[in-house]
């Protein structure tokens, strides 16, 4: 078995504890022995250019040959990570283990995001892996709150009905409990809290062979409200899991039939669980086979890197983060609290109509302690760099509100990381790193010197 790799495929820039729990669990499953130590991402160099592959030091097991991470990308609804246990690196016809769902967010902070909003992406995968293990991992960073909504231990029994296993949670498995039957769904539903007048409820109903589901969808001119997109999902197919043959029909929905696209990722797990909408034909969608692909385009590929560089190879740190298609971070204080950054300098001015009032957040925020420096990232891809410079100017909100009021004393640094294109020079003064597609590690003129350490250090690493 030594000859087979744990192969790790993310959307998200992998952090060392959730990777951690990966391993942890992946090794309990199989009841194979294991150490772990301090989990390390280090990015695979050959001859001193990135090969796209980070590998995991410091697990051990005598049946894994090596751990690998790769960035890749869905086509829709993707989980955050798929694990593939196989000597070769995975491709589309091979088979996961696992696919997991990572959020930070308790239902403390918000209890819809944290029962129903990623709940579709387990429904989604069914199109292509129905035999997965399917996962929630809750990396929370705040405290836990003692009492849960009841809209978290509604969502969560239907994710427990779907066969999702909970890790990272305590859950009282009094309560906690998968649903026996749609008799059982719909009474608990009804029994919940009704929502504040104006907002359209989730309200199930059963007459004769047909269920009616309740819920608005249309937002910002289309079918697009994530929260009922997973609440609404996750109703259904709980639904069917258990049995239910008759219509499933969605109503209060909002849309119009213009609204109602083949390609939308609704309307797939619409087509997949027969529901049908008031007043409107459900198209058809098209099945692709391909769930997912490796990343080669998005400027994440040159801020993850950099971010995991600096994490690995320094003693600096991240203390903010909103990778382009990944989850937004909190910002951890001086102090070492995780708090969540505001949209607005002033909500009131913004919802009268003044979108100047909306603070532009940076895709990263290092932190150099050793020379009292904080470096404000914006990622682009290299085409787009010109772009990323002008938006360095716009970070002056979030710097006044949060940086100086939790580290007053440090050097505030604006620079950009580019992924993309074959150059091995950087002429913009701006620009501090270029990843580009051929691997090439490129500094900029006027690089951070953490930026120079960490590269300095890793090509040693590698040398």
């Amino acid at each position: 078995m030594k000859n087979k790799h744990l192969w790790i495929l993310t959307e998200e820039r992998p952090k060392q504890e959730v990777i951690a729990n990966i391993l942890t669990m992946f090794a309990k499953d199989h009841k194979f022995a294991c150490f772990i130590d301090t989990i390390r991402i280090l990015p695979i160099l050959e001859n001193g250019k990135f090969s796209f592959l980070y590998e995991v030091a410091g697990f051990r097991s005598n049946k894994i040959g090596k751990v690998f991470i790769k960035s890749v990308s869905g086509f829709s609804s993707f989980v955050d990570f798929l694990i593939f246990y196989q000597e070769k690196q995975p491709t589309q016809r091979d088979i996961p283990l696992y696919a997991i769902e990572e959020t930070k967010i308790d239902d403390k902070e918000s209890r819809n995001t944290g029962a129903y909003q990623r709940a579709s992406k387990f429904v989604f995968i069914d199109y292509y892996y129905p035999k997965v293990k399917k996962m929630m991992l809750y990396n929370l960073q705040i405290t836990q709150k003692e009492v849960p909504t009841a809209t978290y231990i509604f969502g969560t029994r239907l994710l427990l009905t779907l066969g999702v296993a909970i890790l990272g949670k305590k859950l009282d498995s009094k309560i906690f409990q998968p649903f026996r039957s749609v008799d059982e769904i719909i009474a608990l539903k009804g029994a919940m809290r009704k929502a504040h007048k104006g907002n359209i409820p989730i309200l199930i109903k059963k007459v004769g062979d047909k269920i009616t589901v309740s819920g608005r969808l249309y937002k910002s001119d289309g079918l697009a409200h994530d929260p009922n997109i997973g609440a609404l999902s996750l109703v259904c197919a709980a639904i069917r899991k258990l049995g239910w043959k008759g219509e499933i029909i969605i109503t209060k929905h909002g849309l119009k039939q213009a609204h109602i696209q083949p390609n939308n990722k609704f309307i797939k797990i619409a087509n997949r669980l027969g529901l049908k909408f008031d007043r409107l034909s459900v198209p058809a969608s098209p099945k692709s086979d391909a769930y997912w692909k490796y990343e080669t385009e998005g400027e994440k590929l040159g801020t993850i890197f950099i971010h995991l560089v600096i994490e690995n190879f320094t003693k600096g740190y991240s203390i903010f983060e909103n990778h382009a298609g990944c989850e937004k971070g909190y910002f951890i204080t001086s102090e070492g609290k995780h708090i969540p950054l505001e949209k607005y300098s002033d909500r009131k001015a913004y919802k009268a109509g003044n979108k100047n009032k909306i603070i532009s957040i940076p895709d990263l925020i290092l932190i150099d302690f050793g020379r009292s420096e904080i470096i404000n990232i914006e990622g682009k891809k290299y085409q787009f760099r010109q772009n990323g410079i002008k938006e360095l100017k716009g970070f002056s909100d979030i710097e006044k509100t949060y940086i100086k009021e939790y580290y007053p004393k440090f050097k505030i640094t604006r620079t950009v990381v580019l992924y993309g294109g074959t150059e091995t020079k950087i002429i913009e003064i701006k620009v501090g790193f270029l990843l580009n597609e051929n691997g090439d590690l490129v500094l900029g003129i006027k690089a951070p010197k953490l930026f120079r350490e960490a590269i300095k250090n890793l090509l040693d690493f590698w040398s």
